[in-house]
């Protein structure tokens, strides 16, 4: 099945009627409308990205949330829209978000290791969407920020662990990676940052 917009925004819909949600939702809105907004920036700089693709593998990075304990959203999300009969690449987002590299040990704060998570994340090759999704998760608590602010974000909820200093720098160089694709600093897509810079 090839997922739509419509498709996918109901799924949320329905997803932010569960009292368990904590605004998840809403980030997984604000990651695919950003990953769109920078999508079509680069086409208007001679890439060719698919936008709608973009955003929906922003709305659907989180979607494990929606079907069991957030600890384990990354193999939930991605056997969930696997049963549904989504393309790999569809459901890859739902593990590949939290690793902007190869190395399934390189993260910003201490989570639990999945055997089945290490596998794939050593295994994988990542495509430009989800690089893009990578970084959008990283510019977006329930709206889009700076990497800068929403690290802190993160790190004061979630503390710390002995690869964190690594990852933050991993995240500036992937942010670094957009901006010379675009040939510009891609936080003048979004004036209510820039403008605070």
């Amino acid at each position: 099945m090839i997922p739509t917009k419509v498709f996918v925004t109901h799924m949320l819909e329905q997803a932010r009627t569960v009292p368990r949600n904590l605004g998840w939702v809403q980030h997984s809105f604000a990651v695919g409308d950003t990953a769109g907004t920078i999508a079509n920036a680069l086409n208007k700089a001679g890439y060719d990205l698919d936008i709608e693709k973009a955003t929906l593998l922003g709305y659907l990075h989180d979607i494990g949330k929606m079907v069991g304990p957030y600890t384990a959203h990354m193999q939930n999300g991605y056997h969930y829209l696997k049963e549904l009969g989504f393309p790999e690449e569809y459901c890859d987002i739902c593990i590949i978000h939290s690793y902007i590299t190869n190395d399934p040990f390189l993260v910003i704060s201490e989570i639990v290791y999945d055997e089945e998570i290490i596998q794939h994340v050593q295994n994988h090759q990542h495509t430009i969407y989800e690089r893009l999704v990578n970084l959008c998760d990283l510019m977006c608590d329930l709206q889009t920020m700076t990497v800068d602010q929403r690290l802190i974000d993160v790190i004061s909820r979630h503390g710390t662990c002995k690869s964190t200093q690594q990852h933050v720098q991993e995240v500036h160089k992937l942010k670094q990676y957009f901006d010379e694709m675009l040939g510009y600093n891609l936080y003048s897509l979004f004036p209510s940052i820039y403008e605070n810079l």
